[in-house]
């Protein structure tokens, strides 16, 4: 799966957990009616991905989608989802499009012998 859009969040890795774990997250905004602001996590050596990306960048972000179940001390069981990603690419900046160039405009004479009944070819 794939997530397009602008970088708006590009955080610090981090050491989680008992400290050998690492997770950098990324925020992008994608481009549509209305724009979603999706965290990627990239997690242990993904992380170095995103070294050389800026905020307000344009990117295209591989993912894959994870879930895992949590039973807590109560018994009660949770699931938790997360977005990790696992490649980014830029996107190329939208060259603004340009329209053909238009003929020259050409003038037309009216037709000089045509009559109205000797053209009446619809069908019906």
């Amino acid at each position: 799966m794939e997530v397009s859009g602008k970088i708006k969040v590009l955080g610090e890795a981090k050491n989680v957990g008992s400290g050998s774990f690492l997770k950098r997250e990324l925020v992008v905004t994608t481009d549509e009616q209305y724009p979603q602001h999706i965290m990627i996590e990239f997690v242990q050596d993904k992380c170095d991905l995103l070294n050389n990306y800026n905020i307000g960048e344009a990117v295209k972000v591989s993912i894959n989608l994870r879930g895992r179940e949590w039973v807590d001390p109560q018994g009660v069981t949770k699931y938790f989802n997360a977005i990790q990603g696992w490649r980014v690419e830029r996107l190329a900046a939208a060259a603004p499009a340009q329209a053909p160039p238009m003929p020259a405009a050409t003038s037309f004479a009216p037709a000089e012998n045509f009559k109205e009944e000797d053209h009446d070819d619809l069908p019906f």
